[in-house]
Parts: structure tokens; C-alpha cells; sequence
């Protein structure tokens, strides 16, 4: 784990977490000491417990009195909700974004997608999953809200406390890229009603996956997963 820039300490200290969850470097359910962490960064334990009160507060952690902090683990519930959240959010901003696209816009999606197909030749699951919040990202902010860019961050990294990954178990990384061709080739066409779909379709497969990941495979789905998956892969 380490320290990137920021422009703070605690900013900083929030980076560095969110970083080792998705690189699977601190697992849910485990213990993990406040001093040690202080420790790593090589930073004081103020700003880290500062960062670690901003985590809880969105989500990802919770907070051991005296004894440390551990990454909350989840259930298909949870993706279920996190899932039908960011379609809720991503599908209206997709569509404006379709009538805000240039040529910049095109051009960083077009590299972050290239490097999620080379990620995925070379099977670093990691620098994959880094590049596709960034397209994401990239089409999010397009929209013209900062603070929507944030809170779909943040329930990425929800998802990411799962250990919530379809990759390797139901498709592979390339499978998940070609999923966001879709997306693209509907942005490069500023076609609003295509773009949400293909959004929807994404996300929604997404959703999908992880719950009977969740209950054990398609084949242990009850009415009530049935009814968490429908529920998940609404969109507007």
C-alpha cells in the first residue's frame, strides 16, 4: 500500500485504502490496526483516522473502538441495491453526457478501453478493473456533475468489499470489455436512447452475475433473488 498524491493527508490516506480494497491487499472481515496503518504510510495517525472516519461514513469500513477498522463485508443484498443505485444514476447522466460528447471525450474513452483489452491480454485483472472505473468515469463526469463521478465511486468500491468479481467465474475480462463497446460506439453517435441502453445492459448483466454469484449459482435463485435481480437491473 502506498501514498499518492492528494491534496490532503486524509485525502491521501482514503486513496491508499481505497486502492489496497480493490487490489484485494485488505480483505473484509479482517482486523486491521490504526497504528500499523499510520505505520505503512508513514504518515501520522491523525489525518489516517481522519481518512478511515470518511470511509466509514461512506460505506466501505467500519470503525472497532480501540482496536482497528475492518472492511465490511457484504450480501446479495447489498449488490442488489448498489447495483440499482448506480443504474438510477449512470442512465440519466449517460444520456446527457451523449449530448455534451467531443472529441476529447471520444478519445479517453477510446483509451481507456484499449488499455482494459490490453489489461486483459495480459490477464492483470487489477489494471483492468482500474481503467474500466475510469471509463466510467470519464463518461460520468462528461455530464457535468463532479459530485455523481464520487458517489458512483463510491459504490464501485462497495461492490469491491464483496470480493464481488464476475471476472474469471462467469465471463472473462475480455467478455466484460466488449460490453462497453456498445457504449462507446452510442456516445460516438450522440445517440442519448442508445448510450442508456447499452448503459442499462451493461450494468444490469452486471447485477445479474454477482447476485447468483452471491446465493451460489443461478441454480439456488429464490422467488426473493428473483425478485432482488429485477429489482437491481430497473433503470428509468
Amino acid at each position: 500500500m502506498r501514498v499518492r498524491a492528494a491534496s490532503s493527508l486524509t485525502d491521501q490516506v482514503v486513496d491508499a485504502v481505497r486502492e489496497a480494497i480493490r487490489a484485494g491487499q485488505l480483505r473484509p472481515g479482517q482486523l486491521y490496526s490504526v497504528y500499523q496503518l499510520a505505520d505503512q504510510l508513514q504518515i501520522s495517525r491523525t489525518p489516517v483516522r481522519e481518512g478511515l472516519l470518511r470511509l466509514a461514513e461512506a460505506g466501505m469500513i467500519e470503525i472497532a473502538r480501540n482496536r482497528g477498522f475492518r472492511v465490511l463485508d457484504r450480501d446479495h443484498i447489498d449488490v442488489a441495491e448498489v447495483f440499482h443505485l448506480r443504474l438510477l444514476l449512470e442512465i440519466p447522466a449517460v444520456r446527457r453526457a451523449a449530448r455534451r460528447v467531443d472529441d476529447a471525450l471520444l478519445a479517453g474513452l477510446h483509451e481507456e478501453l484499449a488499455a482494459m483489452r490490453t489489461a486483459a491480454v495480459e490477464g492483470d485483472t487489477t489494471r483492468f478493473m482500474r481503467h474500466d472505473q475510469r471509463f466510467h468515469a470519464r463518461m460520468l463526469a462528461a455530464a457535468g456533475n463532479r459530485k455523481l463521478v464520487d458517489v458512483v465511486d463510491n459504490l464501485r468500491d462497495i461492490t469491491t468489499t464483496l470480493g464481488a468479481s464476475t471476472t474469471e467465474k462467469s465471463r472473462t475480462l475480455s467478455d466484460i470489455a466488449d460490453e462497453h463497446e456498445p457504449i462507446l460506439a452510442a456516445l460516438a453517435a450522440r445517440d442519448a436512447d442508445a448510450a442508456a441502453a447499452a448503459v442499462r445492459a451493461h450494468l444490469g448483466h452486471t447485477a445479474r452475475l454477482l447476485i447468483e454469484q452471491a446465493v451460489g449459482g443461478p441454480d439456488e435463485l429464490r422467488p426473493d433473488h428473483v425478485e432482488l435481480v429485477e429489482s437491481a437491473v430497473e433503470g428509468l
